[in-house]
């Protein structure tokens, strides 16, 4: 008790000091905002962080399979990031016998390392500039003729440089295509997996906690990088050697303070900060509430189901999570938008920079015309493609009705054949046809209802009243092949998918026939002849301004430090450690510690389930190093920094640039961040150092992998 009293005070005397940080930001690593970071506590030089002379932190970085962000902390390859980055390949390993994702697992040497076919890592050994390159002979041109001159250019100037056969240049647009970056890659294909925690502890709390603090998750994995015997990218080979990295990061297992410095370096996926007032209005207003409403009919009518029955829970556990991980996210993001008041402070701004710059105001007066003429085919977009997204009997007409089309055209061989079967049969494994023609007619009377009489095709009327929606649609799926409780020469895609695509044209012929296909027919034909090519060619138009606005931004307002919004490029983000006052009378302290995943203990539950050996542990106080002043082990932090998507599994380093803790979620009260980001109520969270050292130390028994790294005491 005395200890949490002790956080919750140090929290509260935390928010009345003034946070430092004007903007957030994602920065490009060799333009970083080296002042404010030095004002904020860092120790380090930027050309500590990114330096093409000498080793420094960002040969230490890498993007972990095209989406995540990982590190190595060891000279022999060692890799970190998150459980949830590394899910695939551990489930991939994981049999009925031996359950990787259930009883985790650990190698006890190199040699029981896993491969893993098909994972990558990429390091970014250098980034250049080359707008002038890219947009020379651009000046007066337009739509097409300006997309194809600048796709001209970048070929160009990826032919023009001299790289090695194990290295790539990709060439990334900036500020809405005002500036342009070159990325020079090497990517390493041979990664094994090392150790990873049970999912009681790697994914604890599971969608309950998801994008909520406080936080309680080992969210942590480890793989190895393996290369040849020059140290170069190889294909996997018995005879690769664990790679020599030029840095790796020291593992730090320090006390945290509030206000410590941080920085986290990673790969964040896609944030849209310098968008108008006008554009982040129907945001709030118009498009996250439309997804937002189709979801919740949607989780509505599974959680009824799941709850009546263990079976359908269990098969739908995944997909519930899947559906609700956003869902959750935009709610988050409507109440932070709101509660900073990021439309007004918007709107604010604009008048600022149209008193210094009166050439402006056309741009954002033009903005405001085409975001209004946009709004209500986006509008309708948000629910077609939401509908269409969580009705999986929709999905399923989607996918056979590609199918038809490729075979019509010619382009379905054997191999793409192959590819469909082996995805249908995966998607049927855990397909309920019955709850999913609920769920189907459900939301489409929540779209006969909610979308205006010219994007609904002709007698979609019917579907208005959900009773007589869900009985047309349980009849429709009662004789459908595609939801298997139709038959097809006496077989099902249940019993015999292969049967089924046997006879080519018999399938197609009755998929032709099949009433819910045609269903779905119509309402793709409505959408594309009515909302489609319109959104399109509007937004083709906002780009346009878009990119002339963000230039009259960095153009007019000299006071400012501008970052390019995130784009999957390698960035530097920073803040401080701190907790959070998102509501009134509500503090939340910036740790938690193991005495919280006992606290929150259900034996046998799916999401709160703790290892009988975890629990021994903490009993015995069997700490180690890795408990903190309080006595006990810290398990996960809040911070400033400004992340998103992609930042899953970035290092987060302290002001001498030590790994502190692993990146791998955002608190729910600030994801508006990637629209408006707001320090008094933007955090991120991340895994502790102290607890994924003690995890692997005293919980798996693999002090080997701790005697590889550099731990700072």
């Amino acid at each position: 008790m005395f200890k949490k009293n002790v956080l919750i005070i140090s929290a509260v005397f935390g928010f009345s000091l003034a946070i430092a940080q004007q903007y957030g930001g994602m920065w490009i690593p060799t333009e970083l905002n080296e002042k404010e970071m030095k004002d904020l506590g860092m120790k380090i030089s930027a050309k500590d962080i990114f330096n093409t002379e000498k080793p420094s932190i960002k040969d230490a970085v890498v993007q972990f399979n095209g989406g995540c962000t990982a590190e190595i902390i060891s000279p022999k390859g060692l890799l970190l990031t998150n459980h949830h980055c590394g899910y695939d390949n551990i489930q991939n390993h994981s049999t009925l016998e031996n359950d990787l994702l259930s009883n985790g697992f650990w190698a006890k040497n190199m040699t029981e390392e896993l491969p893993n076919p098909g994972v990558t890592v990429d390091f970014i050994t250098d980034i250049k500039n080359v707008s002038e390159q890219i947009l020379q002979g651009t000046q007066n041109l337009s739509g097409k003729e300006l997309n194809d001159k600048i796709n001209e250019n970048i070929e160009a100037y990826k032919t023009s440089q001299n790289i090695q056969d194990y290295q790539k240049i990709v060439v990334k647009p900036m500020y809405y295509g005002n500036q342009y970056y070159a990325y020079i890659i090497e990517t390493y294909k041979d990664i094994r997996l090392v150790g990873a925690p049970p999912q009681s502890i790697g994914k604890f709390g599971s969608d309950t906690d998801n994008w909520v603090w406080p936080r309680h998750t080992g969210d942590f994995s480890m793989f190895r990088i393996y290369a040849d015997k020059n140290n170069k990218p190889a294909e996997y080979s018995k005879d690769n050697v664990p790679f020599t990295p030029k840095y790796f990061l020291p593992v730090s297992v320090k006390d945290k303070k509030e206000d410590d410095f941080t920085f986290v370096f990673g790969f964040p996926g896609r944030t849209t900060e310098y968008l108008p007032a006008i554009a982040v209005e129907k945001i709030m207003t118009e498009i996250d509430p439309a997804m937002i409403s189709v979801r919740d009919v949607a989780l509505k009518t599974l959680d009824e189901k799941m709850r009546a029955d263990d079976a359908t829970r269990i098969k739908y556990a995944s997909k519930y999570a899947s559906v609700a991980n956003y869902w959750k996210k935009w709610i988050g993001e409507v109440e932070g938008l709101e509660k900073s008041d990021a439309v007004e402070k918007k709107k604010q701004y604009e008048q600022t920079l149209i008193s210094k710059n009166p050439a402006i105001k056309p741009t954002i007066d033009e903005l405001i015309k085409k975001y209004n003429e946009q709004s209500p085919y986006s509008l309708n977009k948000a629910y077609y493609s939401e509908v269409v997204r969580n009705a999986e009997t929709l999905t399923l007409a989607n996918a056979f009705s590609g199918y038809v089309q490729s075979v019509e055209a010619r382009k379905m061989d054997e191999k793409a054949l192959e590819n469909l079967k082996s995805r249908l049969s995966g998607f049927y494994k855990d397909y309920d046809a019955e709850l999913d023609a609920a769920v189907t007619a459900k939301v489409l009377s929540l779209y006969a209802n909610k979308s205006q009489p010219q994007f609904l095709p002709q007698g979609f009327e019917k579907f208005k009243d959900v009773n007589a929606s869900l009985q047309s649609i349980e009849n429709l799926s009662k004789n459908s092949v595609i939801t298997g409780r139709g038959k097809l020469n006496g077989a099902t895609v249940y019993s015999d998918i292969d049967k089924i695509f046997a006879d080519q044209n018999a399938l197609i012929q009755n998929l032709k026939n099949d009433p819910l296909m045609q269903l779905f027919g119509n309402l793709k034909s409505t959408y594309l002849s009515t909302t489609d090519e319109k959104v399109t060619a509007l937004q083709l138009e906002i780009d346009g301004l878009q990119k002339k606005f963000m230039a009259q931004q960095m153009e007019t307002d000299k006071n400012r430090q501008f970052f390019p919004d995130a784009n999957s490029t390698l960035r530097v983000t920073y803040g401080k450690v701190k907790g959070s006052n998102p509501r009134d009378a509500v503090f939340y302290g910036y740790q938690t510690f193991l005495a919280g995943v006992i606290e929150k203990y259900i034996p046998g539950d799916y999401e709160f389930d703790v290892p009988k050996k975890l629990i021994e542990l903490y009993n015995a106080k069997d700490f180690g190093i890795y408990k903190d002043k309080t006595g006990d082990v810290p398990v996960a932090f809040t911070a400033t920094n400004h992340t998103t998507g992609g930042n899953s599994g970035s290092p987060t380093l302290d002001a001498d640039g030590n790994l502190i803790g692993l990146n791998f979620d955002r608190q729910w009260e600030g994801t508006m961040s990637d629209i408006n980001y707001d320090a008094k109520l933007c955090r991120n969270i991340m895994v502790d150092t102290k607890y994924i050292l003690f995890i692997i130390d005293k919980f798996a028994n693999s002090k080997w992998l701790i005697d590889e790294m550099k731990i700072v005491k």
